[in-house]
């Protein structure tokens, strides 16, 4: 009772013939394929994708009609047409055992033996035919055309159901037919026949189901008598506007009701359950204590009922107090106490003739209108039989995506949708596959009538798709909040570090930026301008930087680091002995601070604070502070706008002013800042104290030269301090001369007097000079002005001797 009553929850495998059109199958025009193997139309072959052949051979040259399996469980035997015949195939093995010809088509057969050595066949054209294990064995006929065949073991009588009312019996013990067993009816009225018979397992009571009254009657074979009439709730199973059948004229006057015929029975072990099919399609189930039916099943097609079965099987079974209710069109599984949903429900491609299920299994074989006969195995009704037990982990793997990417190839297109796109004539031609209320056609000749019928489609199409694309793209991108953390959630410090860099990136590439233009303004001012091309190149020079720094993807707004950031996993612990190894100088201002002393601010930090200032660079001052007027002010002039003539005169008396000026002595400005110590001093240990308001060269002179050291030169050469870790400091102050240059401001020693400058002579800081010659050096003019004969007695370059001149 476990299983599911979902039936989108079932899953049906077709494991032979034909695949079902059940809610996992697909349909045959799209699984099935032709293959050309060879040469000729006999060499093309079909195959249904993600199928399997369960049983081979297992197929009849036209049709099948009846199906079953011994009761050992090792054979199937089942007979077909055209020619009429029967086979049997060796489950065993999986495979055709042997076949024979008879000389009619099969109505209903019985197999006599567990095995399939012995059988009895009743043939259509009222012959009764006994095969045993080495083929035909013995004809005989009954009076009327047969219906149904059925075999009572106790007594060895064989019961043929026929179109009258007799039930025909032959006794096989004897060799001879006995009395028939005529059926009254429930008013002595007669009966048009008899469509089908069971014998109930548990007590051997017969059961015959009646054409036209609409009744099953129920005899005691001991007695050879009626003992009881079920009669069918006809209100309940006719249809409304059915209150008659058609009338002849002049024969029938409309007065007699529809028939109602009892198509199919089925008897339960238990004794006492019984489940009747009628020819409305309607299944019921009765307890034989009581006339009043327990449950009653639709199967919704409006056709006879062709087979009922009950599906036992014990405690294995999942589907135990199931019921299995098939007509031409459907088959349908249900729980007998709630028969108003299905527990699964399977429509194979061909119309059936016969089902039979496997006791105790999950596989049931059909019979049916088809070439191949069908198998279908339901995994959550049932294990698989023993000879096919591999069948459980076969299915498994048949869990294809062909059903995923089946119709990929494929749209689905209503009336309205097909009017639209002007294909109304294709409507009954193979380019359209009906289904539902709509076809399914293929996608590249949807495709061309799409663009025929709008040719704007395609860039329709493709707006959609870019703006997709940018839609996700804004999804990615980390959306700060206004205290400017965003999303980040973990590693902050990480992330305000990241930030900071990229606005110095930014302010400095601005910086670039604007000394560009203002270098550019200066040349074009002195009249030092490039050409148009060249002022072309530079320009997309300076917009391809720009437009690389902006591009710049960054790391807070990068999808591919956003865990960095969000999951609590990538915390960094910045208390861990790998943290302070990685980042010594965090570590250290991480233990500064939490001894609560101040940090002080690091060189690079300081560079950085005195480049964010204004530049102080003397050209750019020049240059705005000139006239009055910054280089853009000057672009307004009217001179901007005229060509540049190329005047060398002009260009050197620009160039000889623009020396002049900057080597004029600067204005030393204020520059209002407040140096601090690059070391801390510490007042208790030298026994003074540092004003920490003097600038760096008052705490130098306070301070003085070093304890127990004497300086290798005074107090006008460098400043070398070296700290416990290995590091040096070095400090000096640079002058400069008059005209700009830097001259050595060492001190001279003792009694000596100062060196009087020379004439034309550049003295640098570390004792160079350019220009001026030494007056105690005489050069000869040859030596001023170089060789102008060749040497004597030198080896020539040319040739291995010594040349004499």
């Amino acid at each position: 009772m476990g299983a599911p009553t979902d039936p989108g929850a079932v899953k049906v495998y077709t494991v032979n013939g034909e695949a079902s059109g059940s809610s996992s199958a697909l349909p045959d025009w799209l699984t099935r394929k032709r293959e050309a193997k060879g040469k000729g139309k006999r060499a093309i072959r079909e195959h249904v994708e993600g199928s399997i052949e369960l049983i081979q051979h297992f197929e009849f040259p036209e049709a099948s009609n009846k199906v079953k399996t011994t009761r050992d469980g090792h054979h199937a035997i089942a007979t077909g047409t055209y020619k009429p015949q029967i086979r049997v195939w060796d489950l065993d093995q999986l495979s055709l055992k042997f076949e024979r010809h008879t000389d009619a088509e099969n109505v209903d057969f019985v197999m006599l033996s567990d095995d399939w050595t012995k059988s009895i066949h009743l043939q259509n054209d009222r012959s009764v035919e006994l095969h045993t294990q080495g083929g035909f064995h013995y004809r005989t006929r009954i009076p009327r055309f047969g219906r149904a065949l059925a075999y009572h073991f106790p007594s060895c009588d064989a019961l043929f159901a026929a179109s009258g009312p007799e039930v025909f019996r032959l006794n096989l013990d004897q060799g001879r037919f006995l009395n028939p067993l005529v059926l009254q009816g429930e008013g002595g009225e007669d009966i048009a026949g008899v469509n089908t018979i069971d014998i109930n397992p548990a007590h051997q009571l017969f059961a015959f189901g009646v054409e036209g009254n609409g009744t099953v009657e129920f005899w005691d074979p001991r007695s050879r008598s009626r003992v009881g009439i079920l009669r069918l709730p006809r209100d309940r199973l006719m249809p409304m506007n059915s209150l008659a059948i058609p009338t002849l004229p002049g024969i029938d006057d409309g007065s007699r009701p529809a028939p109602l015929s009892v198509t199919a029975i089925a008897s339960r072990p238990d004794g006492l359950s019984y489940a009747v099919g009628t020819s409305t399609g309607h299944t019921l189930l009765y307890d034989i204590r009581s006339a009043r039916h327990l449950a009653v099943k639709d199967q919704g097609y409006g056709l006879p009922v062709k087979n009922v079965s009950w599906i036992e099987g014990g405690s294995r079974m999942a589907g135990e107090g199931y019921v299995l209710s098939a007509d031409r069109k459907v088959i349908k599984i249900w729980n007998r106490n709630t028969p108003e949903s299905n527990f699964t429900s399977i429509t194979p491609a061909n119309d059936i003739n016969d089902v039979h299920h496997i006791p105790g299994t999950g596989l049931m074989l059909l019979a049916n209108e088809g070439i191949k006969m069908t198998t279908f195995f339901i995994p959550q009704l049932g294990p698989a039989p023993k000879w096919c037990s591999f069948l459980e982990n076969l299915t498994e793997e048949m869990e294809d995506q062909t059903a995923r990417t089946a119709y990929q190839d494929y749209k689905f297109v209503d009336r309205a949708e097909l009017s639209k796109l002007g294909m109304d004539h294709l409507v009954g031609t193979p380019a359209l596959k009906p289904y539902m209320h709509g076809y399914f056609v293929s996608l590249q000749l949807y495709d061309a009538a799409r663009v025929i019928a709008n040719p704007y489609a395609y860039a329709e199409h493709r707006e959609r798709m870019v703006q997709d694309k940018m839609d996700k793209l804004a999804e990615t991108r980390i959306r700060s909040r206004k205290d400017g953390a965003g999303n980040v959630k973990v590693n902050k410090a990480l992330a305000e570090k990241i930030k900071r860099d990229e606005e110095r990136a930014k302010k400095r590439e601005e910086r670039k930026a604007a000394k560009k233009a203002k270098a550019h303004a200066a040349a074009d001012k002195e009249g030092a301008a490039e050409d148009e091309d060249e002022e072309g190149a530079d320009a997309m020079e300076v917009d391809e930087e720009g437009a690389g720094g902006e591009g710049t993807t960054s790391l807070l707004s990068d999808p591919r680091f956003a865990a960095v950031f969000q999951d609590p996993e990538f915390q960094v612990d910045q208390s861990s002995r790998e943290f302070a190894l990685l980042n010594p100088s965090s570590a250290t201002q991480r233990q500064t601070r939490d001894a609560g002393r101040p940090r002080g601010k690091t060189a690079v930090e300081e560079e950085e604070e005195e480049s964010d200032k204004a530049s102080s660079d003397p050209l750019s001052e020049s240059d705005e502070g000139e006239g009055g007027k910054s280089g853009s002010e000057s672009e307004d002039s009217d001179d901007a706008g005229k060509l540049w003539q190329d005047d060398i005169r002009t260009r050197m008396a620009a160039r000889t002013a623009f020396r002049n000026r900057v080597r004029e002595p600067p204005v030393r400005r204020d520059p209002k800042v407040r140096l601090v110590p690059l070391q801390a001093q510490d007042s208790s240990r030298g026994g003074r104290s540092v004003d920490k308001n003097a600038t760096f060269g008052q705490r130098r002179a306070q301070l003085g030269p070093s304890k127990g050291k004497e300086r290798a030169r005074d107090s006008g050469w460098p400043d070398v301090r070296h700290s416990a870790d290995g590091g040096m400091e070095m400090t000096f102050v640079p002058r400069t001369t008059s005209s700009g240059a830097d001259y050595d401001d060492r001190p001279q020693k003792a009694g000596k007097g100062k060196e009087p400058r020379r004439k034309g002579v550049e003295v640098f800081g570390a004792g160079m000079e350019k220009g001026g010659e030494d007056p105690d050096v005489a050069m000869s003019e040859a030596d001023r002005r170089g060789r102008t004969k060749r040497r004597q007695g030198m080896r020539s370059g040319s040739k291995n001797t010594f040349r004499r001149m």
